[in-house]
């Protein structure tokens, strides 16, 4: 029965992502009806859900943290060349595009993913356990880059406005790909044992639960080279297809934001949610079979790669869009910025978690979410 469980996942995560590609090649650049709307949100799903399944193969391959790596990156690199798709395509929130999608991938990635993951460890262990070093690391630079690219143009006086100037937008694109070159270095070379799993069993309070890494996939043995290679091909088939299909989407979802009279930055919001859900659902997958470290691997990773892969790609394109390039944050979100670093360090620096640090990461999600509707 397992074989032939396993055998249909193989099936579908296969074929799910070459016709969503499809559809998507179909579609692109027509209006939509509302049934086509449908049919072109489920393809989104399945192939969210098929990534998550092919980036699960790969990691078993490689190995954290590798594994997350690759999920982080290529979902990254995707979002950025639908930010200036976007763009490019021109309207009247052009300008403040790129900060919204990366702002609301780092509240996502910091608290959503986070705290979720937070709270479905300690629900199976009672104490999520993970490696203070490397996670405390990773959050040291989400959030030097978060303030660096969001926070300082809101202050600069170069420029009116919260926009940098040319030399400074340059300044930042360097910092922000130097960092994101360090972190991957440490990462997986220099001090690769930090971003390793930690079982439960290791919780020095003795509180954890009784610890059931190597279940999951450690039942069967390792993928093949050639499973990995194809695990590897249709993960990025399956990521064009959910960035391309949630660009599809997008104008129904701004439609219904315009007549529900919301905020325009709600679109961001939701298409960085659907961009971001096969993070997700591999960080909740890991933190089951109790491998935090994992989770906050996908994570911040995925918030480092946001950033720092973004914001330099933006300053190159914008050397050829027109309009002004707005980075700066409003008062309201450098407050939720600055009160997501504080918790996220006193959540990270014992190196374990309960409820409670779930608990209050998700809330603060939820009010991003809320304020994003009703700010």
């Amino acid at each position: 029965m397992a074989i032939r469980t396993a055998r249909l996942m193989r099936q579908w995560t296969t074929w799910v992502p070459v016709v969503s590609v499809l559809v998507l090649a179909v579609c692109w650049g027509r209006e939509l009806p509302g049934p086509v709307v449908v049919l072109v949100a489920a393809c989104l799903i399945g192939s969210v859900l098929s990534a998550v399944h092919h980036a699960e193969v790969v990691a078993h391959r490689v190995g954290e943290p590798f594994g997350s790596l690759v999920l982080a990156v290529a979902v990254t690199v995707i979002e950025v060349g639908l930010i200036v798709m976007l763009m490019a395509g021109g309207g009247d929130q052009v300008s403040t595009y790129a900060r919204d999608t990366v702002f609301a991938a780092v509240m996502i990635t910091c608290n959503g993913i986070v705290g979720l993951s937070l709270l479905v460890g300690a629900l199976r262990n009672r104490v999520a356990v993970f490696n203070a070093e490397g996670s405390g690391g990773a959050l040291a630079i989400v959030t030097t880059l978060a303030t660096m690219t969001l926070v300082l143009p809101t202050f600069t006086t170069s420029h009116p406005g919260a926009v940098f100037s040319g030399v400074q937008l340059a300044f930042a694109a360097v910092a922000s790909l130097c960092l994101y070159g360090i972190f991957v270095s440490v990462q997986t070379v220099r001090h690769r044992e930090y971003f390793q799993p930690v079982p439960a069993a290791a919780d020095p309070g003795g509180r954890g639960g009784a610890g059931t890494a190597g279940t999951g996939d450690e039942v069967s043995g390792p993928p093949t080279v050639r499973e990995t290679w194809g695990s590897l091909g249709l993960l990025l088939v399956a990521l064009v297809a959910v960035v391309g299909n949630a660009k599809l989407v997008s104008p129904s979802i701004e439609r219904g934001v315009e007549s529900a009279g919301l905020p325009t930055a709600v679109v961001g919001v939701v298409i960085a949610l659907l961009v971001l859900l096969p993070e997700t659902l591999a960080a909740v997958r890991a933190a089951r079979r109790d491998r935090m470290q994992t989770s906050l691997n996908l994570a911040y990773g995925s918030a480092i790669a946001s950033i720092g892969l973004t914001i330099p790609s933006i300053a190159l394109a914008s050397l050829w869009l027109s309009g002004p390039l707005v980075l700066g944050l409003g008062a309201l979100h450098l407050v939720l910025l600055a009160l997501t670093a504080v918790v996220s360090a006193l959540t990270v620096v014992p190196g374990r978690a309960t409820l409670l640090q779930g608990g209050v990461h998700l809330v603060l999600f939820a009010a991003f979410v809320f304020l994003s509707f009703s700010p």
